[in-house]
């Protein structure tokens, strides 16, 4: 079961602010299955809420509604657009969280920053960790969530959590990382950002299989 130490490690791992967004023709998809054109990338910024619960710490995601727009019941962490009034990457993820599953911002103590993630659709995503003792629980907004639910790190943490998630496009193969768990599925943007945490943060193993 992970510990004061643990998290300690964790926030060792992490980057102390957010990095800065390069110039957009430095910027390489990792699971791209658009073409997004000419547009700038949209800044954007998503929680990894290590959930401190009696038998240890898990991480939390949400199962987005069916009714949205964009990426509509698929796996996510709480998070979405920075706003140009929000503080910074922080602020944007624990604002977000707050609206999408009632996660009080004080009850979060950011640990740091992983570094960005550039999305196939056009999105520059700043992952912020955080430890989070909630004083109630969670609650789904419905028009934007349809299921919470929590993944032990231990979980997160062991490789054979991992497979393939293989998907064609336009006649092309795209490929991600997958976890299963709860009757939930985890891939694509959310499941490599996973992979990405469980490698250079919670493991330190900085692995190349990816």
């Amino acid at each position: 079961m992970p510990n004061a130490r643990d998290i300690d490690a964790i926030a060792g791992r992490l980057l102390s602010a957010p990095q800065p967004m390069p110039d957009a023709d430095d910027l390489v998809a990792d699971f791209a299955l658009f073409d997004v054109g000419t547009a700038p990338p949209v800044p954007a910024a998503v929680l990894i809420a290590l959930v401190r619960r009696g038998a240890g710490y898990t991480v939390l995601y949400t199962e987005r509604s069916a009714n949205l727009r964009r990426h509509s019941g698929q796996v996510a962490f709480p998070g979405g657009r920075i706003d140009p009034e929000d503080h910074d990457a922080a602020y944007a993820a624990l604002r977000e969280a707050h609206e999408e599953v009632s996660l009080v911002p004080e009850d979060a103590q950011v640990l740091g920053y992983m570094p960005y993630y550039y999305t196939g659709t056009n999105y520059f995503i700043t992952p912020v960790v955080a430890v989070v003792e909630p004083r109630a629980p969670f609650v789904a907004n419905p028009f934007e969530v349809n299921a919470i639910f929590e993944v032990p790190l231990e979980t997160l943490a062991a490789a054979q959590s991992y497979s393939r998630f293989r998907v064609t496009h336009r006649g092309e193969e795209r490929q991600s990382w997958q976890l299963d768990h709860g009757g939930h599925r985890i891939w694509g943007i959310t499941a490599n950002l996973t992979r990405r945490f469980r490698d250079t943060v919670l493991t330190g193993t900085d692995s190349d299989d990816a």
